[in-house]
């Protein structure tokens, strides 16, 4: 009996590997001892060379501050003025990049090169050059830079098709964690797909076991035959340091902006023009589904793609041209991945009736125009930094395409309002004096006729706070 059994397992065991072998001619288990201590060498060797160190450099300017600055007597007659002798100081980070064109044409993470003054790349050969950037797309994490000056061809990573990973595939990440010098750690895709993680506007991200650490941002994502399947780009940790959870951005997004930056040195995206929430195990079962999955459409503007593919509220979006969704993240995710101009076969479900729309690809509309504009003047406002809200603008802000009117972009340190502590960057102006505020110029003319005393209405996450000052001092809010 117990022979029996030995015979059988091992029946099984040879079952699972042949299985795992005719899975696909690139996946199979070691079969072997030999097998068993094969080394990733060959494709170190191969991909190494095209990662690149990056480091950067930026000037912090700040004032010294004045043992005078918190007395109301020294406030009240100098003001701002207490605020001492501008000061400077370096800062400085490091991260790691992934050349892409043999021109030394190189992509990373946007929060790598965020507001430096200097970039210098290092090659795996320990040259150094300064780069310029071509492309910094916040909205993706992503950063096109290039280095001039290089006699012959670099090395570089071809791209591979994210949308063939699968999970418990081996990979590599390459990077400079913690400024050590150049790094392979080894792992597997642990997930696919992540979208909850809040770390950009397009996300679909590559989870891996891989050991990853700051530093590596920006570093490559290889598979087993050597080719590029993500930027890395955070880890979930509460240390700091590797915990087994780190997150890429997926190769065909990376490609997508690497593209547009050699094409013309801008993104432009399509965008859905609808909102909606996951379909939870509770909507589904209002809703007569067997299984939670898709995105429940509950608001659609007017006019825009997905209004004029037909879709309507209470539609649930199954599949983006032909991929699953189980979130807004995912629709956005995909769309964001298509050219504009043509269309995309949108899944639906409405009611019973299981259907594909064609949704046509186009960008999201800048109406109003943005108007970006420094407030000057006699008033408490001088020194706000506004702007006119629209589709476009608050996609790239990471707003809903539903907010509309002035939006304020920053306050100036010595602007009135900023001393009163009542209007903060985020808030939009939703009236002066009683006077609707819709557009910058209109806020502008309203501006215009003010006297010391003023009242005004900000609209904060979602609050209407009413405000009135007298004599640019003092203030009340309710």
């Amino acid at each position: 009996m117990k022979r029996s059994c030995v015979t059988l397992l091992g029946a099984i065991l040879m079952g699972l590997m042949i299985t795992g072998a005719t899975h696909g001619a690139d996946r199979k288990v070691p079969q072997s001892q030999a097998e068993v201590t094969l080394s990733y060498s060959p494709i170190v060797k191969k991909a190494a060379p095209a990662v690149v160190n990056i480091y950067t450099k930026r000037v912090i300017k700040t004032r010294s501050r004045s043992p005078f600055f918190d007395d109301p007597f020294f406030q009240r007659f100098f003001g701002q003025g207490l605020g001492g002798m501008p000061r400077e100081r370096i800062e400085r980070s490091l991260g790691s990049g992934v050349i892409v064109r043999e021109n030394g044409t190189i992509v990373t993470n946007h929060h790598v090169i965020d507001g430096a003054d200097e970039i210098v790349v290092a090659l795996s050969d320990r040259r150094e050059f300064s780069a310029e950037v071509i492309l910094d797309d916040a909205q993706t994490d992503l950063a096109v830079l290039k280095i001039d000056g290089v006699k012959g061809r670099l090395p570089v990573l071809e791209f591979a098709d994210s949308d063939e990973v699968e999970v418990g595939d081996l990979v590599l990440a390459i990077g400079n964690p913690f400024g050590v010098g150049q790094t392979v750690t080894s792992g597997i895709v642990s997930a696919l797909a992540r979208t909850q993680l809040q770390l950009s506007n397009y996300q679909s991200y590559i989870q891996t076991d891989a050991a990853v650490n700051p530093g590596n941002s920006g570093g490559a994502l290889i598979g087993m035959d050597g080719r590029l399947l993500g930027i890395n780009s955070a880890i979930f940790s509460r240390s700091g340091g590797s915990n087994g959870i780190g997150f890429a951005i997926p190769a065909n997004m990376v490609h997508f902006v690497v593209t547009s930056a050699l094409s013309g040195g801008k993104v432009v995206r399509p965008w859905f023009g609808a909102n909606g929430q996951a379909v939870t195990s509770e909507i589904a079962e209002s809703l007569g589904l067997d299984r939670p999955g898709g995105v429940l459409v509950d608001n659609i503007y007017p006019d825009g793609p997905a209004d004029k593919a037909g879709i309507e509220q209470g539609d649930v979006i199954l599949s983006v041209d032909g991929k699953e969704v189980f979130d807004p993240q995912a629709i956005r995710y995909h769309i964001g991945l298509e050219r504009v101009g043509g269309e995309v076969p949108v899944e639906i479900l409405r009611g019973d009736d299981r259907r594909t729309v064609m949704m046509p690809l186009a960008p999201a509309v800048e109406d109003p125009p943005r108007d970006i504009t420094v407030l000057e003047g006699n008033h408490i406002f001088t020194g706000l930094k506004v702007a006119n809200l629209s589709p476009a603008y608050a996609d790239e802000l990471g707003l809903s395409m539903f907010d509309k009117g002035v939006i304020v972009l920053s306050v100036d340190r010595v602007s009135p309002v900023r001393r009163l502590g009542v209007v903060r960057p985020g808030d939009f102006v939703e009236s002066v004096n009683g006077n609707k505020v819709e557009t910058v110029d209109q806020l502008q003319d309203l501006l215009n006729d003010v006297d010391r005393d003023m009242s005004f209405g900000i609209r904060r996450q979602g609050r209407l706070i009413e405000c009135g000052v007298r004599g640019n001092s003092s203030y009340y809010c309710r």
